[in-house]
């Protein structure tokens, strides 16, 4: 059973969006190279190569940014060290998109770029930050609040809040 489909949401999304900025790019390449396109004197042969070359990155960026959510969703635990600074840049990196989507292409990409930044966030929010355990088992350290095993929980012997041993009694001066 699927806990949290976040996670698979936001890897099926990262993957298409591979896929689409690898295919967009590399037909942007061909389309240069054909035409035989310059801009500003610049050799066109380098635009196609770098356009091809630059959809080949951001499509393995964002490939590898999905397989980060993919193994969180899998694990169903929370990204820790790179793949938590990985998925973090992605929103940045969407984020801005955002920005620029809305002022060059439209507010639709801005709509699209948002909707991936706010998967991403959610993912990155809805785990609670302790990589070594399950999700289910993340509020109780111990098998509940006393410990299944005799020993205090987090809180000590009276539960969360209260102290371990009584407080000194005050002395007179």
């Amino acid at each position: 059973m699927v806990r949290r489909p976040v996670a698979w949401i936001v890897a099926l999304v990262l993957f298409a969006e591979a896929l689409g900025v690898l295919a967009v790019n590399w037909f942007l390449g061909v389309v240069v190279d054909r035409q035989d396109m310059s801009l500003a004197g610049l050799d066109p042969d380098v635009m196609a190569v770098s356009s091809k070359a630059g959809g080949v990155v951001f499509g393995l960026y964002f490939a590898l940014c999905g397989l980060v959510s993919l193994l969180v969703a899998v694990r169903d635990r929370a990204p820790a060290g790179f793949g938590k600074v990985l998925l973090t840049s992605a929103a940045v990196v969407h984020a801005l998109l955002g920005a620029f989507a809305w002022g060059l292409v439209g507010w639709t990409a801005f709509l699209l770029m948002v909707v991936v930044l706010a998967l991403v966030v959610l993912l990155l929010m809805t785990y609670d930050g302790r990589s070594g355990e399950p999700a289910d088992a993340a509020g109780t350290a111990g098998g509940g609040p006393g410990g299944t095993d005799g020993s205090a929980g987090p809180g000590g012997p009276g539960g969360p809040g209260t102290p371990v041993s009584p407080p000194a009694a005050p002395t007179a001066p």
